[in-house]
C-alpha cells in the first residue's frame, strides 16, 4: 500500500499544450526508470506510491509534482536532470484559463478590479480560498480543489514583482461581512487585506452598503493595463462578459471604474473600516 495516493494533479483533456508537456515528461521518466533497470511497481514502491499512478504518470494522464520528480531524480541518480524537469511542469499544472490570466497579469503594470460578491481572487487568503471553493456547484474534487487553490496562490506573486506594478481594488462592504468558511477564516482574510493593504504599491478602498447612487451594480470590472499603452478588461454587465482590448470599450469600463473609486471610502478610510469589521468578527 502506498503512503501517498496523489502522486500529482489530473491532466485538462481541453488543454492540448498543456497534455503534450505533461506526455513529453511522462516518456522521459519512463525512459530513466527503464534505464536503471527498475520495474514500475519496484519504482513506486521506492517513492512511495503505487504502480497504477506510476504508470499514469509516465503515460501522461497525471501531472507530477514536484516532489515526485526530486524523489525520482534522487532514486535513479540523474544528477538533477529529472528534478529540472519541474520547471516544465510548473505551469501546466494549473488550468488553462488562470494560465493565461497569469499571463496577461505577469506583463501589467497597472491593475483596477472592482468585485461585489466575493474578495479579489489576488486578496484571498489560503483558507478562504478554499472555504470559497467548496460552496462552488458542482462540487470540485480535491485534487481539481487543490489545482486552483496552488494557481490562484501563484498568482500572488505580482505584488512582489519588480518593477512593482500598481494596484486598486475595491471591494463592496459585504464581501467583509460575508463569514465564507466560518468566523475564524474570515477573520485571517481581513488581516491578510490590512497586510496587503500596507504595500506602497497598493491602493484598497471598501463601498459601503450605504451608498444610494452606485454606478457598480452591473457587477465586477478588471481593467488590466500594458507597458506599450494597450489594455484588456472585462465587465459581468457589459460586452457579454468577454475581455475586450478596444479603447473605445476600454474607456467606458475605466469610467464606470473611476466612478466608483470616487464614490468609495479613500484607501486610508477603508484600512480603518476594515479594522472596524475585523473588531466586529
Amino acid at each position: 500500500m502506498s503512503n501517498n495516493d496523489e502522486p500529482g494533479w489530473e491532466v485538462d483533456p481541453d488543454d492540448e499544450s498543456g497534455a503534450a508537456v505533461v506526455a513529453a515528461v511522462g516518456r522521459q521518466l519512463k525512459l530513466w526508470r527503464e534505464a536503471a533497470g527498475m520495474r514500475a511497481a519496484e519504482f513506486g514502491a521506492a517513492l512511495g506510491y503505487g504502480e497504477d499512478l506510476v504508470f499514469k504518470v509516465e503515460g501522461g494522464r497525471r501531472i507530477p509534482r514536484p516532489e515526485y520528480l526530486d524523489g525520482a531524480d534522487a532514486l535513479l541518480r540523474a544528477g538533477g536532470r529529472i528534478s529540472a524537469m519541474k520547471e516544465d511542469v510548473a505551469q501546466v499544472r494549473y488550468p488553462k484559463r488562470v494560465r493565461e490570466l497569469a499571463k496577461l497579469e505577469a506583463r501589467a503594470v497597472e491593475f483596477a478590479a472592482y468585485h461585489n460578491h466575493n474578495i479579489n481572487g489576488l486578496l484571498q487568503e489560503e483558507g478562504y480560498m478554499r472555504a470559497l471553493f467548496e460552496t462552488w456547484l458542482p462540487a470540485y474534487s480535491a485534487d481539481e480543489m487543490d489545482r486552483m487553490v496552488t494557481a490562484r496562490l501563484g498568482r500572488q506573486s505580482v505584488f512582489t514583482r519588480t518593477p512593482a506594478p500598481m494596484f486598486s481594488f475595491v471591494q463592496e462592504e459585504v464581501t467583509l461581512r460575508r463569514p465564507v468558511g466560518g468566523t475564524m477564516v474570515l477573520r485571517r482574510q481581513l488581516e491578510h487585506l490590512l497586510e496587503v493593504g500596507q504595500l506602497r504599491n497598493v491602493a484598497i478602498q471598501v463601498m459601503p452598503t450605504s451608498r444610494a447612487d452606485h454606478p457598480g451594480t452591473a457587477g465586477l470590472i478588471e481593467v488590466l493595463k500594458f507597458p506599450d499603452g494597450t489594455a484588456v478588461g472585462r465587465s459581468d454587465g457589459m460586452f457579454s462578459s468577454r475581455p475586450v482590448s478596444d479603447p473605445k470599450q476600454l474607456r467606458i469600463l475605466e469610467l464606470r471604474y473611476g466612478m466608483i473609486r470616487a464614490q468609495a471610502l479613500t484607501p486610508r478610510e477603508s484600512l480603518e473600516f476594515i479594522e472596524q469589521v475585523l473588531g466586529e468578527t
